[in-house]
C-alpha cells in the first residue's frame, strides 16, 4: 500500500520507518509543513496519515476528502469540532479514522479500563480516578488517551457523571465526579493508570509507552483496514471500528 505522511514530526517519522521497514507498504509522499496541499498531491496514494496540529489538520481536511484518499488522523485537539468534521466525511463520501492514539496497547489498556469500570459499577465501596504522565513539552492537557478512558468509564459507570480535570483550592471533590490527574515532568514518554479503590484493597491498571513506535505502527495498520473499509463502506471510524472487527 502507498501511505501520503501529511506531517514530518516526531511521529510522522516513526510512521515513516515503520513503513520504510515493511515488505508490503511504501511511502508514496511526505508532505510537511511547507507543502502546497492540493488534491493532485494525493493522486496515487491508497491512504494518508496526518500526524499534524489542529490548525492545519482544519484547514487540510476539505482538500484531503476530496481526494477520496481514506484519511487516518493521530493529529488531537480538535475534539470540539467533532460533528463539523464528522458531518464533512459524511457530505464528501470520504473515509477517516480518528484516534487519540493508535497505539495496539494503548487501545487494549483502555478496554481493560472500561470494563473494570463497568464491573465496579454495582459495588459502592469501589471509587475510581485516573492519571496520566508526559514530558513537559507535550501541549494538551489532560491528554487525548486520558480524556477517552475518563469517557469510556463515564459511559460505563453509572455512579460517576462528570468529568473534572482541575480542582480549585479548598473544593472536596465531590462522588459522581471522575478525577483526572495530569503529570508534566521531565522527559517521561507517556504513562496512563486507573485506580480503583475501597476500604479494603486498591487495583491499578497502567499502561507505560516505551517509545512512539508502538503509535506509529497502530497507526499503519489502521491505514490498511481503513482503506479497505472505504471500498464497501466509507464512512467516520475510530480504533474502537477496527477492534471491534478484529476481536469479532
Amino acid at each position: 500500500m502507498k501511505y501520503t505522511l501529511v506531517g514530518y514530526g516526531k511521529m510522522g517519522q516513526q510512521v515513516a520507518g515503520i513503513i520504510e521497514s515493511s515488505d508490503e507498504h511504501e511511502v508514496h509522499t511526505v508532505l510537511d509543513v511547507d507543502a502546497v496541499i492540493t488534491e493532485e498531491r494525493f493522486a496515487g496514494s491508497d491512504v494518508i496519515i496526518d500526524f499534524t496540529v489542529r490548525d492545519a489538520f482544519l484547514a487540510n481536511l476539505p482538500i484531503m476528502l476530496a481526494s477520496k484518499v481514506p484519511v487516518v488522523v493521530g493529529t488531537t485537539g480538535w475534539d470540539v469540532d467533532m460533528p463539523m468534521v464528522r458531518q464533512q466525511v459524511a457530505t464528501a463520501g470520504a473515509s477517516l479514522m480518528y484516534s487519540a492514539n493508535f497505539s495496539l496497547g494503548v487501545n487494549i489498556f483502555l478496554r481493560t479500563v472500561r470494563e473494570a469500570a463497568r464491573m465496579i459499577g454495582p459495588f459502592d465501596e469501589f471509587d475510581i480516578a485516573f492519571s496520566e504522565q508526559h514530558h513537559t513539552a507535550k501541549a494538551d492537557f489532560p491528554s487525548g488517551t486520558a480524556l477517552k478512558a475518563a469517557e469510556m468509564i463515564v459511559e460505563v459507570n453509572s455512579r460517576k457523571k462528570t468529568i473534572v480535570s482541575q480542582l480549585p483550592t479548598e473544593k472536596m471533590i465531590n462522588p459522581d465526579e471522575l478525577q483526572v490527574a495530569a503529570i508534566r515532568l521531565g522527559s517521561v514518554f507517556g504513562q496512563h493508570s486507573a485506580y480503583i479503590n475501597s476500604e479494603f484493597d486498591d487495583i491499578v491498571i497502567s499502561h507505560t509507552a516505551r517509545n512512539r513506535r508502538g503509535f506509529a505502527g497502530g497507526a499503519v495498520q489502521a491505514g490498511k483496514w481503513l482503506a479497505e473499509k472505504h471500498v464497501s463502506q466509507p464512512g467516520f471510524y475510530t480504533m474502537d471500528d477496527f477492534l471491534d472487527e478484529v476481536f469479532g
